[in-house]
C-alpha cells in the first residue's frame, strides 16, 4: 500500500469533522489505505470479565487528601519526621493559646500513640489538604471528636475561610468520664475551597481523632469514599481491583507496630495494622514521603471492590524488599508470621462469621464474605532467587489451607533483562498459575511491541500485566497504549488481567507521572490515558474474533541522523570525533585543535575547548547534549576518544540524532556508573534496547566506535565488540481487534489509528451476516492534548454509520480510536 493524496468525500470521517464532532486530520488531506479482514468462524481467544482492572496505590496523596474522605489532615496527630523530615505533630495545624501534642500514658490507645493537651481558652485550627476544607453549599458534614476533660469542658467547632464563616459553629459538651467520642453536623452555608476547621475549648482538654467527613460520600458508607473520585473508578466498569500497592507492600520493615518492635514507622503495608476501628489502626510512614493514616484499609478495599462490581486483588509483602531498597529479610520467625497473616486474610476475606477473622469482617458490618479468589504474593522484587524461595512457601501454606485461592507471582520491575528472565523461567519451572508483569515505557515502544505476548507459551503460566504506562498523559501516549492493548485483547488466552498504573494523583502532591485520574480538594478530571482505558473496559466483549490487517509503509527506513555527544552529573572530556560514511568518505572530523564552530549546544551544562579537547565541566548537569552533521546521515561510523573527568556516570554518544527529542545513545557507565546500555528517544520518551553490567574509570580514555548500517548498529569499546542489536521493530500506528459481545451479538470492531494521517479502510467481515448500522465511539484530538480542571480536549463523541455491510469501507480519522459496535442478523 502507499501514501496518497486525495480529498475525502462526506463519509464517516468527513460527516463528523463537519459537524464538528471530531477535530480535523493534521493535513486534512493524508490518508494511508488499509485493509482489516475478519474471520468470524474462526475462533479466538475466550476473555474473561476480569480482562480490564484498575490498581490503587497510595502515591501522590491517592489516599488520604484522594479517595479517603475525610477533610482534616493529620487528624491524630500523628505526623512525624520518620514521614517526611518537614513534618512535626502539628503539621497542618495552628494551635491559637496554649497547646502540645503528648506521647504519654494518657493517650487514647496504645496504637494512637499521640494526642493534643489543649489549654483552657486556647483553639486549634486545621488547614485540610491542597488550598484547604472544600465545602458546598447546602451540604451536610459529620464532625466528630475524641475528647477527654477532668473538669469537663465545652467544645466548640467552626468553619471559616478568609471571607467569613462557612457553617455555623457547633458545640458539644465534654463530660468528666474519661477519653469518649463527640459528634455534630455541618450545613454549609457557602461553598468554599479554603476552608479551616477551628475547635476551641472552654476548659482544659484533650483531643484526638478530629475528624470531618462529608455526608455525601460514595453510597453513602461511614468512613467513606470521596464520590467523585469513586464514580470515577466504578464508570471504567473495572474486572478487578489491584490494591494496595506497589512500593507500599516490599518496602520498609517487615515488623508490625507495636512496643516489641519499637513502633517502626516506615513498615511494609499489612493488611493487620488497617482494620477495626479508625482511631485503634496503626500509622506508618508511607513510601512516597508522607504520613498515611490507614483511615482507607483493607475493609475499604473489600467494600469499594463489592460496591462496584470487581474482584478483589490484594498484594502481600513476600519479605523481600525492592523499589530500590533490594534486601531480603532472614528470619524464619517473622517469615511464618507473614505467611500466617496472609492465611488470615483470607479468613477475614472468606471466612464466616464465626470464624476468628470472619467475626472481625463480621463486626466491622460486613457478615457475608467477600469472595476472595485471587492474592498476589510481592511485587517488583529484583532479587528473583530469594524472593521465589519465599513465594513457595507462600504458596504452599495457602494452598493447603485454601487450595481454590490463585496465588499469584512477578517478574520483577521491567519488560526484559537477567532479573526478568530469572523469574519467568523459575515460575515456569513451579508451575506458577499466574506471574504479574510491570513496565513504564516510551510511546514507541507500546506501538513496536503490540506481538509482545503473541510468542508466549499457552502452556505455561498466565500473565497478569498489574502496572503499565507510556510515561505520558497527552492523546498520544493513550493512542499507543490503546495501540497496545488490542495486542493484550488479541493474546486474552494468555493475559488473564491488565491494569494501567498509577490511578491518581492529587495534582498539589505529585510523585508520579502519568495518572489515570486526576484531582484536588474541589474537582477531578480523566486524563486522556483514562478516556481510552474506559472505551476498552466498557466494551471488552466475550471472546475474540480472528482478523488480520495490513500495516503502515516506509516504516523501516535506514536509522537516520546526526551525531552527538553529552554527560549526566559528570564531567568529561571528548577528542578526535570523525564520522565516516559506509562509502569511505569522510563527513565529519574534529580534533578540537580549533574551535567547537561544528557543534550545536542543545542541552544542558557547560562546554568548551580545553587544550584540544571539547570538555563539559558542569558536574551537576544533565543531559548536556552537543550535536554536529546532517539529520539525513546514515551508515556510517562514528569514532570518538572519552575521558571521564568527575562526577556520578560516564558519558553518552549520540547517533541517529534527529532533534532534541528523538536520538539514540549509547549511555557508557549511566546509572550511578553500574551500567552501560543503548537507550532510544522518541519524541523525549525513552527505552532501552540493550543493557549490560559496567562502569567508566577517572581519568582514562576510552575508544569509542559505533557502526551503523541501515537499522543495525555495532558497538565497539577500546576495541571490541561490546554489543549489537537491530531495531527493526516496526512503530506500527494501525493496529485493530474485533471481539463478539455474547450477550448483543454485537462485533465490536475496535481500531487504533495513532498517525497523522486519516485511515481509509477497507473492512471485510467475512461474510458475516450483519445490520447496515453501526453504533460508533470515537476518540479523537491533536497528540498533544492533554485534559485538564478546565479543558477536556479528548472526551468519547458517539455517533451512528449507515454503510455497515459484509465488506464496507470507513475512514478512521487521523490521531484516533475507534470502536465500532456492529449487530449481527
Amino acid at each position: 500500500m502507499s501514501r496518497t493524496r486525495w480529498r475525502l468525500g462526506l463519509g464517516a470521517t468527513a460527516f463528523l469533522v463537519a459537524a464538528g464532532l471530531v477535530p480535523a486530520p493534521a493535513h486534512a488531506e493524508d490518508v494511508t489505505d488499509y485493509a482489516i479482514t475478519v474471520d468470524p468462524a474462526a475462533r479466538g481467544a475466550k476473555i474473561d470479565d476480569t480482562m480490564y482492572g484498575v490498581f490503587f496505590e497510595d502515591i501522590n496523596r491517592a489516599a488520604d487528601g484522594g479517595l479517603y474522605a475525610e477533610l482534616v489532615q493529620n487528624r491524630s496527630f500523628e505526623y512525624s519526621t520518620a514521614d517526611n523530615s518537614s513534618y512535626t505533630p502539628l503539621t497542618s495545624w495552628t494551635v491559637a493559646g496554649a497547646g502540645q501534642v503528648v506521647d504519654d500514658a494518657g493517650r487514647l490507645g496504645e496504637r494512637n500513640r499521640n494526642y493534643l493537651s489543649l489549654g483552657a481558652g486556647s483553639s486549634v485550627t486545621n488547614a485540610g489538604y491542597n488550598t484547604g476544607i472544600h465545602l458546598e453549599e447546602g451540604k451536610k458534614y459529620d464532625f466528630s471528636v475524641w475528647a477527654r476533660a477532668d473538669a469537663g469542658t465545652a467544645l466548640t467547632a467552626s468553619l471559616q475561610d478568609a471571607e467569613g464563616t462557612l457553617a455555623a459553629a457547633r458545640e458539644v459538651t465534654v463530660t468528666k468520664s474519661g477519653w469518649a467520642q463527640y459528634k455534630a453536623t455541618f450545613t454549609a452555608t457557602r461553598t468554599g475551597s479554603d476552608g479551616r476547621l477551628t475547635v476551641a475549648s472552654s476548659a482544659a482538654a484533650a483531643l484526638d481523632m478530629v475528624s470531618l467527613f462529608p455526608r455525601d460520600t460514595y453510597r453513602g458508607e461511614p468512613n467513606g469514599l470521596r464520590k467523585d473520585l469513586a464514580e470515577k473508578i466504578a464508570a471504567l466498569q473495572p474486572g478487578f481491583v489491584r490494591f494496595p500497592g506497589g512500593c507500599l507492600v516490599n518496602t520498609g520493615s517487615m515488623e508490625d507496630y507495636s512496643a516489641a518492635s519499637g513502633w517502626q514507622r516506615r513498615r511494609s503495608y499489612q493488611w493487620k495494622d488497617t482494620i477495626g476501628p479508625v482511631e485503634q489502626r496503626a500509622t506508618n510512614a508511607n513510601f512516597w514521603g508522607y504520613n498515611q493514616s490507614y483511615g482507607l484499609g483493607y475493609y475499604e478495599y473489600f467494600r469499594l471492590s463489592e460496591d462496584i462490581g470487581a474482584m478483589p486483588l490484594p498484594v502481600v509483602p513476600a519479605l523481600v524488599t525492592g523499589c530500590g531498597q533490594n534486601k531480603a529479610v532472614v528470619d524464619e520467625a517473622l517469615l511464618k508470621r507473614h505467611i500466617q497473616d496472609t492465611l488470615d486474610l483470607i479468613e477475614f476475606a472468606n471466612g464466616p462469621a464465626s470464624s476468628t477473622w470472619g467475626k472481625v469482617r463480621a463486626k466491622m458490618g460486613h457478615a457475608k464474605p467477600f469472595h476472595l479468589t485471587h492474592i498476589e504474593v510481592g511485587n517488583e522484587e529484583n532479587l528473583p532467587n530469594e524472593f521465589f524461595a519465599r513465594f513457595k512457601e507462600f504458596r504452599a501454606a495457602i494452598q493447603a489451607k485454601y487450595p481454590d485461592i490463585q496465588v499469584i507471582s512477578n517478574s520483577g520491575p521491567d519488560d526484559s533483562g537477567t532479573t526478568f528472565d530469572t523469574a519467568w523461567q523459575l515460575n515456569k519451572d513451579a508451575k506458577v498459575d499466574m506471574v504479574d508483569e510491570h513496565y513504564y515505557n516510551s510511546p514507541q515502544w507500546f506501538l513496536q511491541n503490540n506481538d509482545r505476548y503473541d510468542s508466549y507459551d499457552r502452556s505455561g503460566p498466565k500473565v497478569f500485566l498489574g502496572e503499565y504506562a507510556s510515561q505520558g498523559n497527552t492523546f498520544k501516549n493513550g493512542l499507543t497504549e490503546a495501540a497496545f492493548m488490542t495486542g493484550l485483547e488479541r493474546n486474552a488466552d494468555v493475559v488473564k488481567l491488565a491494569s494501567y498504573a498509577p490511578l491518581f494523583a492529587n495534582e498539589d502532591y505529585v510523585q508520579w507521572r502519568p495518572d489515570l485520574i486526576w484531582f484536588n480538594n474541589h474537582a477531578s478530571w480523566n486524563s486522556a490515558n483514562y478516556e481510552v482505558q474506559k472505551l476498552f473496559m466498557n466494551n471488552v466483549g466475550d471472546r475474540v474474533v480472528p482478523s488480520t490487517a495490513t500495516g503502515t509503509p516506509s516504516l523501516l527506513a535506514p536509522i537516520t541522523g546526526a551525531v552527538g555527544l553529552s554527560t549526566w552529573a559528570t564531567t568529561a572530556a571528548y577528542d578526535d570525533v570523525r564520522v565516516t560514511g559506509a562509502d569511505g568518505n569522510t563527513l565529519l572530523t574534529d580534533d578540537f585543535s580549533g574551535d567547537a564552530s561544528q557543534w550545536t549546544h542543545t542541552g544542558g551544562g557547560s562546554w568548551s575547548v580545553q587544550d584540544g579537547q571539547y570538555v563539559q565541566t558542569d558536574v551537576n548537569a544533565e543531559n548536556t547534549m552537543v550535536s554536529a552533521g546532517d539529520p539525513s546521515w546514515h551508515d556510517y561510523d562514528l569514532k570518538a576518544k572519552a575521558t571521564k573527568k568527575a562526577g556520578k556516570e560516564g558519558f553518552l554518544v549520540a547517533f541517529g540524532v534527529k532533534d532534541t527529542g528523538n536520538y539514540f545513545w549509547w549511555n557508557i557507565g549511566g546509572w550511578n556508573n553500574t551500567q552501560t546500555a543503548v537507550e532510544q528517544a522518541v519524541d523525549g520518551g525513552k527505552s532501552t534496547l540493550i543493557s549490560k553490567a559496567g562502569s567508566v574509570e577517572t581519568g582514562r580514555t576510552y575508544d569509542i566506535d559505533v557502526k551503523v548500517r541501515g537499522r543495525q548498529v555495532t558497538l565497539y569499546l577500546d576495541g571490541q565488540e561490546w554489543g549489537s542489536f537491530t531495531d527493526d521493530k516496526p512503530a506500527e500506528p494501525f493496529r485493530q481487534v474485533v471481539t463478539k459481545d455474547q450477550k448483543t451479538g454485537d462485533l465490536i470492531v475496535k481500531v487504533v489509528n495513532a498517525q497523522n494521517a486519516a485511515a481509509r479502510t477497507a473492512i471485510d467481515l467475512g461474510g458475516a451476516k450483519v445490520a447496515s448500522r453501526a453504533r460508533v465511539t470515537t476518540l479523537a484530538a491533536g497528540p498533544d492534548a492533554v485534559n485538564s480542571e478546565t479543558s477536556t480536549a479528548v472526551a468519547p463523541v458517539k455517533s451512528t454509520f449507515d454503510g455497515v455491510a459484509g465488506k464496507f469501507s470507513y475512514t478512521f480519522p487521523a490521531n484516533s480510536v475507534t470502536f465500532l459496535r456492529i449487530r449481527q442478523r
